[in-house]
C-alpha cells in the first residue's frame, strides 16, 4: 500500500525540467508582449507628436491671419523731420506691422515682426506699439521660432489709379502713408520631398488700411509710380 501511495504522489508533481521549461516559455511570452507594447507606445507617441506639431502650426497660421486682418495704420512722429509716418514695413521675406490683435490678450496695440530665414523657418517678434516708432522695441524683443517647418514669402495688394488691383513684393508704409489692401503669405515646406503637404497660401484682407488724418501718397500725372507691378500672384 505504501508503494501505491508513493507512485500516486510522483505522478501528481512536476519535474525540475518541466518547471524550467515553463518558466522559460513564460519569460519568452512576456518578452514578446513587452516588445509589442513598446512598439505600440512608440507609434502612439510619434503620432501624438505629429498631431501636436500640426496643431501648433495650424494655430500659429490662424493667429497670423487674425493679426494681419487686425493691422492698424499706426502713426508715429519722426524726431528729425517732425513728419508723421504710418508704420508698416513689408519685404518679400519680412514684415513689420502694428495690429489690434495681441497673442497675450493684453490691452493696446501690438507690434509684430515676421522674418523668414532659409533652412530655419519663420521667426516672430512682439513688442508694445505705444505711441511712437516700435522698431527699437522690436529689435530688443525676444526672437521666437514660430513655424520651424516652413519658409515664407510675402506680397502686398494695392489698387491702381484705374481701380485695377495688383500685387507687389514690398511695401514701404512710411513712404506710401497707407497700408496694403491685403497681405499674401506663401508658406513653403523646408523639405518638400518629405512633406505630406504642399505650399500653403494665406491671404488676409486689411480693412483699416488708411489713417484718419494722414493721406495716402498718390502719384500725380507724369510722376514715377511707386506701385510697380509685381510678377507675383498674377501681377502683370
Amino acid at each position: 500500500m505504501s508503494e501505491h501511495m508513493h507512485k500516486g504522489n510522483s505522478q501528481q508533481g512536476f519535474t525540475l525540467i518541466e518547471i524550467i521549461l515553463s518558466l522559460a516559455l513564460t519569460a519568452m511570452l512576456l518578452s514578446l508582449l513587452s516588445t509589442g507594447m513598446y512598439g505600440v507606445m512608440n507609434d502612439w507617441e510619434d503620432d501624438t507628436s505629429a498631431l501636436d506639431e500640426r496643431l501648433d502650426e495650424t494655430i500659429a497660421i490662424l493667429q497670423l491671419e487674425r493679426a494681419l486682418q487686425g493691422a492698424f495704420p499706426h502713426s508715429y512722429r519722426n524726431a528729425e523731420t517732425l513728419g508723421r509716418y504710418v508704420y508698416f514695413q513689408g519685404e518679400d521675406d519680412s514684415l513689420s506691422w502694428v495690429s489690434t490683435v495681441s497673442p497675450q490678450r493684453s490691452g493696446g496695440l501690438t507690434a509684430w515682426q515676421l522674418e523668414s530665414v532659409n533652412n530655419e523657418g519663420v521667426y516672430l517678434k512682439l513688442a508694445p506699439a505705444m505711441s511712437d516708432n516700435p522698431s527699437p522695441r522690436l529689435e530688443d524683443a525676444e526672437l521666437r521660432l514660430l513655424l520651424p517647418n516652413y519658409t515664407a514669402q510675402f506680397s502686398y495688394l494695392y489698387e491702381e489709379l484705374d481701380f485695377s488691383k495688383r500685387w507687389r513684393d514690398d511695401w514701404p508704409g512710411h513712404e506710401l502713408s497707407v497700408l496694403p489692401l491685403a497681405v499674401h503669405i506663401r508658406l513653403t515646406p523646408l523639405d518638400a520631398r518629405n512633406s505630406d503637404e504642399g505650399e500653403l497660401d494665406v491671404v488676409a484682407r486689411i480693412r483699416a488700411n488708411e489713417h484718419r488724418q494722414i493721406r495716402p501718397a498718390i502719384t500725380g500725372a507724369g510722376a514715377t509710380n511707386p506701385f510697380a507691378p509685381s510678377p507675383q500672384l498674377g501681377g502683370q
